[in-house]
């Protein structure tokens, strides 16, 4: 189990004119960071006693609930959690490791921040300095990558997928090495379940804080008093350099680098005209264009064990 958390370093108070203070700290020592990592090893194991799912010498294991939905998901989600293969010719044995070295010592510590105990493990010595919004961005993206980049898959001659590591593992490792069926069983195992929040937020940052909204806001610039107009002098106009909503092609640009209204001939901007409905029209429209009218009727699903 992986999962990343972003913190605020400090703590917010309340002020007598009802705003908020922000108090910064210091960076955590290595031994705090060490006491955090006790913490909770401790604090997981005892909820894994408490829900029955520890295990222990001569007790089986409570029935996993989501082997009762599907039997095959959830043999491949724990040979995922064991680094084994679960389908396939090569079922139970190890993913394919390039560049380990088996008799690599165990590091509990690679630098500053950073502990290990008993298979939990803490890095905290990543941080954005205070106004730098640009690289609060860069680490808020970081937090929030997909689990693997396309750019590092690579097809070896032999039909297999290679995939680079961003970082060398302690043991050495840097390529891993999967049968396309492999693969494939490692990504299921990667999806999310329904109904499952992937991004979860804590304390004052939580949806229902009672100081969020001001939180949020702390530190922005006041928005620009614009003078109004000789219509409508009794209305004040306010116009914020924080820029809240972002239409959705903004979107699609800052979330997959892609911009849906530049032109792919001449490379100029778009504009959107209409949004066109009405079926007859859009079949019209295709056919001048000289592209496919009819709706292409879906394929039924292949049987077992067909290709």
């Amino acid at each position: 189990m992986h999962f990343h958390t972003l913190v605020l370093e400090g703590v917010f108070t309340a002020t007598d004119d009802g705003g908020v203070r922000f108090h910064p700290l210091p960076a955590p020592t290595d031994e705090e960071v060490a006491r955090v990592l006790a913490t909770v090893a401790t604090r997981v194991r005892r909820l894994l006693r408490r829900r029955g799912l520890e295990a222990e010498e001569g007790r089986d294991l409570p029935p996993d609930p989501l082997a009762e939905q599907s039997v095959a998901l959830a043999t491949v989600a724990s040979a995922s959690v064991q680094g084994r293969v679960a389908l396939g010719a090569r079922a139970g044995r190890r993913v394919l490791r390039l560049g380990r070295d088996p008799d690599a010592p165990w590091i509990t510590s690679r630098g500053p921040r950073q502990a290990h105990l008993d298979g939990f493990d803490l890095h905290a010595d990543v941080s954005a300095p205070a106004g730098d919004r640009a690289r609060l961005e860069h680490l808020c993206r970081y937090l929030l990558r997909p689990p693997i980049a396309q750019e590092r898959l690579a097809l070896t001659p032999d039909g297999r997928v290679l995939v680079t590591l961003k970082a060398e593992w302690h043991d050495g490792t840097t390529h891993l090495l999967f049968e396309p069926l492999e693969l494939l069983e490692k990504l299921a195992a990667l999806t999310p379940r329904p109904r499952i929040n992937l991004v979860v937020y804590h304390g004052v940052l939580a949806p229902h804080a009672a100081r969020r909204e001001l939180i949020v806001a702390y530190g922005s610039p006041e928005p620009e008093q614009l003078e109004p107009s000789a219509a409508r002098r009794d209305e004040p106009a306010t116009v914020s350099k924080d820029r809240r909503y972002w239409a959705w092609a903004d979107l699609m640009r800052r979330a997959f680098e892609i911009d849906v209204l530049a032109c792919p001939r001449c490379g100029g901007r778009m504009q959107l005209i209409a949004t066109i409905e009405d079926p007859s029209v859009i079949r019209t429209i295709l056919a001048y264009l000289g592209l496919p009218t009819e709706v292409p009727q879906p394929r039924p699903p292949p049987a077992l064990g067909e290709g």
